[in-house]
């Protein structure tokens, strides 16, 4: 609205200065996307920003009735969990047998769903593709409690296994009690239940290369080995980047519902995990929520650290990082 008082320029409404800001107007103009997010924003807010104070726990001595904030500190400047942690054995043993297993799942298992997915893709018949993708994706809507279930049915003492081993004439053998088996049983059980779940994103991936580039390839003389070698590895190299660090990233957070219902007292030397260690340490030997708190503390800076050296390395090898 403009204004004029017999002369001169007319004296025209200013908006606020706020509002002539880029990235203001960018979100006044999308406010119906963002007004989609909203859902999602409150519920990390709610669930995962909020409940960080508690981390407090980590440096006191905490009791129900004063509640977080009225709990005294801890001894030691407030580090006495963490000196607790540094003097507990079963907490070094906890540690690297999470190391040990997830190096081994980044080993052994993070190739699976590339190779799973390129086979799937050099697939021809299209109703035969979907049928075998459909066969090896079911797995992952299946419980790890039902898994446990079958695992215990097929490799117990009385389960299928043994039962034709005996019947073969051979001595029965107990996967899920030997500490030297009961790794590689975590590592076939996850790639055969997530495996395929994974295999959908490098099928995307897959999906968006120019087919141009396999017909020339062929023209050339190219074989099928060729072709994945020198396109569709490249074409996805991106993607198995930015997947690899968010596996580095998780390792210390190593399928606690899988080991938990697998495991027992016999393979806790092999199986026993920072997340398995906490939940015994909290709730099964006692509610010791500060040293619980501490633990999770240490395994989240080091998850961080994880994250920001898998980063650099990934985005000097193919060029693209998550930042």
């Amino acid at each position: 609205m403009d204004i004029k008082f017999g002369f001169g320029k007319p004296l025209t409404r200013q908006k606020p200065a706020f509002l002539s800001r880029p990235v203001v107007r960018r979100i006044v103009y999308y406010r119906y996307f963002y007004l989609l997010l909203l859902p999602a924003a409150i519920l990390y807010i709610v669930f995962s920003y909020i409940p960080m104070y508690g981390a407090v726990l980590a440096f006191k001595d905490f009791h129900f009735k004063k509640g977080i904030l009225g709990s005294p500190w801890t001894s030691m400047h407030g580090f006495q969990h963490f000196h607790d942690l540094l003097d507990d054995a079963s907490f070094h043993k906890a540690f690297w047998n999470t190391l040990i297993l997830s190096l081994g799942r980044i080993i052994f298992q993070f190739p699976v769903p590339i190779v799973l997915a390129i086979l799937i893709n050099e697939i021809r018949r299209q109703k035969f593709r979907r049928f075998v993708q459909t066969v090896f994706t079911f797995p992952h809507f299946v419980s790890w409690v039902v898994v446990a279930g079958l695992a215990f049915n097929i490799l117990a003492d009385a389960g299928v296994l043994n039962q034709i081993i005996v019947a073969l004439g051979g001595e029965k053998i107990n996967l899920l009690t030997q500490a030297s088996t009961f790794r590689p049983l975590l590592f076939v059980t996850d790639s055969w239940k997530e495996a395929g779940w994974l295999t959908i994103i490098y099928l995307a991936a897959i999906s968006g290369i120019n087919p141009s580039l396999y017909e020339a390839a062929i023209v050339d003389g190219a074989n099928r080995f060729q072709l994945i070698r020198h396109i569709t590895l490249p074409a996805i190299k991106s993607v198995i980047g930015i997947l690899l660090i968010l596996q580095i990233a998780n390792s210390f957070s190593y399928g606690f519902d899988q080991i938990f219902n697998l495991y027992n007292p016999a393979v806790y030397d092999v199986a026993d995990t920072i997340d398995t260690y906490v939940y015994r340490r909290s709730f099964v030997s006692g509610l010791d929520f500060g040293t619980s708190t501490a633990i999770g503390l240490f395994k989240s800076a080091i998850s961080l650290t994880l994250l920001f050296s898998a980063n650099v390395l990934v985005r000097r090898g193919t060029g693209k990082g998550l930042y």
